[in-house]
C-alpha cells in the first residue's frame, strides 16, 4: 500500500471518533509509526509502506478509533512549540495552557524589568508543561514544581531532561502547597489544578476518560481543590506576587468570585482562551501582604 493508500485507509477508519479532524490524526499516526514528519508524507505519498509497518500503523488507529487521545498513541504532545513526553500517568497538556502560560511569563518579564530574579511554582504540575516551558522561556526564573502523583513527577522529570532544564527546575512530590510552603515566597504561581465538576468527567470512550482522574476531576463543583489553593496563596506568594489559575469556562466566574471574596484586598481578573471562552483567574496580592 502507498502512503497515500495508507493515510486514506486510516481516515476512514477515525472518522467516526475525530470527525472532521480525521485526516489530521491519520498523518499524525502515520508520521509517528514511519518516523518521518508531514512534509515526507506529502512529498513522498508513492512510496510504499510495507507489510510490517503497515500492521504497526493499523494497530495505532486501532488505538485511537477506540477513544485513547492521539498524544497517548504517540507518547507525544506539542506545548508552546515543545514536545513533550505524555502517558497515561499525565494529562495531555491542551493549547488553552499556553495563554496561561503567556500572562505569567508577562508578569515575569514585568517583575525582571525592575531588578528581581523572580521565583515560581507550578502547582500539580503533571508532565510539567507549564514549569518547563517558563523554566525554557525565562531562564533568569527559579520554577520549582510539584505534584501528589509520584508517576506523574517521573514523566515530568523526564521531560525536563528532554528539554536541557532539569538544572533549572525543582520537582517535589506532595499535595498542593504543602511541599512548596518550605520553599516560599514565590513571585508568581500558576496551577492548572483537576477542575471538571465530579458529574460531568467523561467516561470512555471519550478521550478525556483515558486521562488519570486524578488529574480531572475537581470535585462536586469543579473547585474544590483551588479553595484549598486559593486559601493558601498569602502563604505562597510575595508580596506584589500574581497567580494564575486555569478552570472551565462554566468554573472561571465562581473561581474568580472565590478569590475575591477569600481576599479582598487582591485583584483579581479573568482572561479568555482563543475561542473567547473565560478560562484563568489572575490574582494579585498587594505589596503589603508581607
Amino acid at each position: 500500500m502507498t502512503v497515500t493508500g495508507a493515510l486514506r485507509e486510516s481516515a476512514r477508519a477515525l472518522k467516526a471518533v475525530a470527525g472532521d479532524a480525521a485526516g489530521l490524526e491519520a498523518r499524525l499516526l502515520l508520521a509517528h509509526a514511519l518516523g518521518r514528519d508531514a512534509a515526507w508524507l506529502i512529498a513522498h505519498s508513492d512510496a510504499r509502506v510495507d507489510d510490517a509497518m503497515l500492521a504497526e500503523v493499523r494497530a495505532l488507529v486501532a488505538r485511537r478509533a477506540q477513544g485513547e487521545p492521539v498524544a497517548y498513541v504517540t507518547g507525544t504532545a506539542w506545548f508552546y512549540g515543545r514536545a513533550f513526553e505524555v502517558g497515561p500517568d499525565v494529562l495531555v497538556p491542551r493549547p488553552e495552557t499556553e495563554l496561561v502560560v503567556e500572562a505569567a511569563l508577562d508578569d515575569l518579564r514585568a517583575k525582571a524589568l525592575r531588578g528581581k530574579r523572580p521565583r515560581v511554582c507550578d502547582v500539580g504540575t503533571g508532565s510539567g508543561a507549564i514549569a518547563l516551558t517558563i523554566a525554557a522561556e525565562a531562564p533568569g526564573a527559579r520554577v520549582t514544581a510539584s505534584d501528589r502523583s509520584q508517576a506523574a513527577l517521573e514523566v515530568a522529570r523526564r521531560n525536563a531532561r528532554r528539554l536541557g532544564v532539569d538544572g533549572r527546575v525543582r520537582l517535589l512530590a506532595g499535595d498542593l502547597e504543602e511541599p512548596l510552603l518550605p520553599e516560599a515566597p514565590f513571585d508568581c504561581v500558576v496551577a492548572n489544578l483537576p477542575y471538571v465538576p465530579t458529574g460531568d468527567v467523561p467516561a470512555k470512550p471519550d478521550a478525556v476518560g483515558f486521562e488519570p482522574r486524578l488529574a480531572v476531576d475537581g470535585g462536586a463543583d469543579g473547585l474544590v481543590l483551588y479553595r484549598r489553593l486559593v486559601a493558601a496563596l498569602p502563604r505562597l506568594l510575595a508580596g506584589g506576587g500574581s497567580a494564575f489559575l486555569e478552570a472551565a469556562p462554566a468554573t472561571v466566574p465562581a473561581l474568580a468570585e472565590l478569590a475575591a471574596r477569600t481576599l479582598p484586598a487582591a485583584h483579581v481578573e479573568i482572561g479568555e482562551d482563543y475561542a473567547g471562552l473565560e478560562r484563568w483567574v489572575a490574582v494579585t496580592l498587594p505589596e503589603e501582604i508581607r
